[in-house]
């Protein structure tokens, strides 16, 4: 502790000397002291230490200036001033009250103290997110009102942020979730002590007060911290990107911690976000061994997300399909087989009870034509079933003529159904 109030205190005198061209390259002189982060964390940490007025104030100055780098360097201590502030009585952590507003009207206004208007995309579902994979949707129809909708940008504008002077119970949270939202704009360059603090942070919001906290490795006592919704959603995103970037074990956790404080809430959108997400993570960390990864989006999935017994308009029309196909082979089926039937009943009845004259247009030359035609069709196709449907379809188109002769009224030939009723009569 004495080698931290060290550290800490040849930082502030230090920057007291520097003149203002200093000031501009001073930020690569801060990421090449790799002691100074972890004093400053011990110092915010620490509710009696003496430095902690100082090294907020000096914190605001740094994000007071127009380097970026001294900008980023003060917001990597956000989500642990968070949960300092948070977890204790206002009049207590009033420099750090001060050193939340400082930042917050700073980030309201832009270079000439104009309100700032922020924008956001609406994102298109023809896009990938955590939610759903288009191209696991199916095939979509791309009618002309679709098309013209494809490249549609839709923005949205939030601003005119008024000037804060204190916190109360209306505007705290207002504030708060202001200012993770610029923390999760620059988190891809904040260090990876930021990402297990923001982790930290979240886990011990969620669960302090509540039986959870039993099963963790902190039990000091601390009392139940009011969030509400948008705080958790902006959490979640810095969570998010923490898991991809190194902290693996701590963003599942801490994940986990705020959906069970959302469903103790019952939180509709902190539990829509955190499910998704948690659905969207693969089964271990992804290569760890590389060091720092960034998210990537999968353009093309290799794995199927969509179950293959989901009803979508793509399934139905594939199953209609399918139940047309077998139908129509069944009434061939069917077709062919009472065809079969028929022929072979008539020719029997009709043997019985037509005259000689009619029995004997039976060795009609059509009749061996159709027979060596359904031969030579049996000799060109390769399968038996498809040569048996050809010859009985030549044989219905040969005999057709002759069956219209047959029925005629000057014949006396029967259906075999008129056939049956008289052998029942008798």
């Amino acid at each position: 502790m004495a080698t931290d109030r060290g550290i800490v205190e040849d930082w502030l005198s230090e920057f007291k000397a520097l003149s203002e061209t200093q000031l501009s390259g001073y930020g690569g002189v801060l990421d090449q002291k790799n002691t100074l982060v972890p004093a400053l964390y011990s110092v915010i940490q620490d509710p009696d230490s003496e430095l902690l007025e100082p090294v907020c104030h000096q914190l605001f100055e740094l994000y007071r200036s127009s380097e970026d780098c001294l900008r980023r360097f003060t917001l990597q201590f956000l989500p642990e001033l968070l949960w300092v502030y948070l977890r204790r009585d206002g009049h207590s952590s009033g420099c750090i009250e001060a050193l939340l507003l400082g930042i917050y009207n700073l980030e309201i206004v832009d270079k000439d103290g104009n309100s700032k208007l922020l924008s956001f995309l609406i994102p298109s579902l023809s896009k990938p997110s955590i939610y759903h994979e288009p191209s696991s949707l199916g095939s979509m129809a791309l009618t002309e009102g679709a098309l013209c909708q494809h490249d549609l940008i839709r923005v949205i504008y939030s601003g005119l942020h008024p000037q804060r002077e204190t916190f109360t119970a209306q505007n705290r949270f207002e504030v708060l979730c202001f200012l993770m939202l610029c923390y999760n704009s620059l988190v891809v360059y904040m260090p990876r002590s930021s990402h297990r603090a923001v982790c930290r942070m979240s886990s011990r919001l969620c669960v302090s007060g509540f039986p959870r906290q039993q099963l963790k490795a902190w039990t000091a006592p601390c009392m139940r911290v009011l969030l509400e919704p948008q705080f958790m959603v902006q959490m979640l995103a810095a969570v998010y990107h923490a898991i991809y970037n190194g902290e693996w074990d701590a963003g599942r956790e801490a994940l986990d911690d705020i959906l069970y404080r959302a469903q103790l809430e019952l939180f509709s959108e902190p539990l829509l976000l955190g499910n998704a997400m948690k659905s969207s993570l693969p089964g271990s960390a992804p290569d760890g061994s590389q060091g720092r990864k960034v998210l990537q989006v999968e353009v093309t999935p290799s794995i199927r997300r969509i179950s293959r017994c989901t009803i979508t308009a793509a399934s139905i029309r594939r199953l209609r399909w399918k139940r047309e196909d077998v139908d129509g082979l069944s009434r061939e089926e069917e077709s062919s087989g009472l065809n079969d039937a028929d022929e072979g009943f008539s020719s029997g009845a009709s043997s019985s009870s037509q005259p000689s004259g009619v029995r004997g247009r039976k060795n009609h030359p059509s009749a061996r034509r159709t027979s060596s035609t359904s031969l030579d069709c049996r000799r060109g196709l390769g399968s038996a079933a498809e040569a048996r449907r050809y010859s009985i379809l030549s044989l219905q188109e040969q005999h057709l003529p002759e069956e219209v002769e047959l029925l005629s009224p000057g014949k006396q030939s029967r259906s075999p159904s008129f056939n049956m009723q008289l052998i029942s009569q008798v």
